[in-house]
């Protein structure tokens, strides 16, 4: 059956490991402006207007197209023609504007005439502007290059998860046994929130989630961090003090609002005894008990200086004990346990460029098969 604009959109997901470089993005920087219309002589006539400044201008016939395009390369802006096919303009506008990957891309809509209604129903979608035949180059350009400014000053806010990244990874650096740990979590977490049906966003905060749930432990002294060994009371509770820490390192970036909870309350207990705020059962955040599950499971089934590594059905098994005693949510243990054969982490290891579309179509064969 064929893939449908929508859940190729539900594919394009920000990247994790590789955003884009810091710094100020520049406007005449070989934007990238993706053109979808039916008509070959729509897009040459663009072409023809947008000729004089340096943009890089791709080309689509209709909806399926224009995603195939986006997923190749960053879009900057989209010039879409109120005519194209199914599944129409006003609903591919809309798909854009609610995929957490598109949702502040630019979406300049074109029509051939005046059309009030079709003008209105543009705007609700989330159309940016509404531009009626015959365009006026030289207006039509100076709109362009208000939105991508608009795009770029949009963009440079991503610059401070790009620090926070880069910082995470960095602790994951200080101890090289860890591996690609955060990876692994990232993509666990993930895949663990599409078996469970959740929105987008709450797969989007469990991506992040692996990559920054331990980003506190960045101002935890060596000596504590790297110790061989049991920790004694005054380490520990150095230790348990990166939750915090981690939280309040992210809580100036907007964006990450949904994955605060997640750094946070990673190391509560069901029982209510696990830190910092002692919460217990479902007063724990759902989001922080799924990572939390995958973070133990990765942690068993990895060499660390104190032990070796598990194998997967007795970590499986030591997380059921640890729910028989109290510690962690059962039903997602259970759940977590249902779904782990199809979670095998692709053979080059990266799993930062799954998709959600991807991570469905895995849970879903596992279902089928199960």
């Amino acid at each position: 059956m064929a893939t449908s604009p929508q859940e190729l959109l539900e594919g394009l997901t920000p990247a994790l490991l590789n955003p884009p470089a810091p710094g100020p993005v520049s406007v005449r920087k070989r934007a990238r402006i993706l053109i979808v219309d039916s008509l070959v002589s729509n897009r040459r006539s663009l072409r023809g207007m947008l000729g004089e400044l340096d943009y890089e201008l791709v080309e689509a016939s209709s909806s399926s197209d224009a995603v195939a395009a986006m997923s190749v390369d960053r879009t900057d802006l989209v010039l879409l023609d109120s005519a194209i096919p199914e599944p129409g303009a006003i609903e591919f506008c809309r798909m854009l504007k609610k995929s957490a990957a598109t949702k502040f891309l630019p979406v300049f809509m074109t029509a051939a005439a005046d059309d009030l209604e079709l003008e209105v129903r543009a705007i609700e979608a989330g159309a940016d502007e509404f531009l009626i035949a015959p365009l006026r180059p030289r207006a039509l350009r100076a709109r362009i290059e208000a939105g991508l400014r608009h795009k770029a000053a949009i963009d440079s806010l991503d610059n401070s998860e790009t620090v926070l990244f880069s910082l995470a990874q960095s602790v994951e650096g200080r101890d090289p046994l860890l591996g690609q740990h955060c990876q692994r979590l990232s993509y666990m977490a993930a895949a663990m929130g599409v078996a469970l049906g959740l929105a987008p966003d709450d797969i989007l905060a469990l991506q992040r989630g692996g990559y920054l749930h331990d980003i506190g432990k960045v101002a935890i002294p060596d000596r504590v961090l790297l110790k061989v060994g049991p920790l004694n009371a005054e380490e520990w509770q150095w230790m348990k003090t990166h939750t915090e820490r981690g939280e309040r390192i992210c809580r100036g970036v907007r964006s990450l609002a949904p994955v605060l909870p997640i750094i946070r309350n990673h190391h509560e207990r069901w029982d209510g005894s696990g830190y910092p705020d002692g919460l217990k059962g479902e007063q724990i955040p759902l989001l922080a008990r799924i990572l939390q599950i995958a973070d133990i499971y990765d942690a068993l089934t990895t060499v660390r200086p104190y032990k070796g590594a598990l194998g997967s059905e007795e970590a499986i098994d030591i997380l059921k004990e640890e729910a028989r005693k109290g510690w962690r949510d059962p039903n997602l243990v259970s759940k977590f346990a249902d779904i782990l054969p199809a979670l095998a982490v692709p053979a080059n290891g990266d799993a930062s460029g799954l998709s959600l579309h991807a991570l469905a179509r895995v849970v879903a064969s596992h279902r089928k098969t199960a």
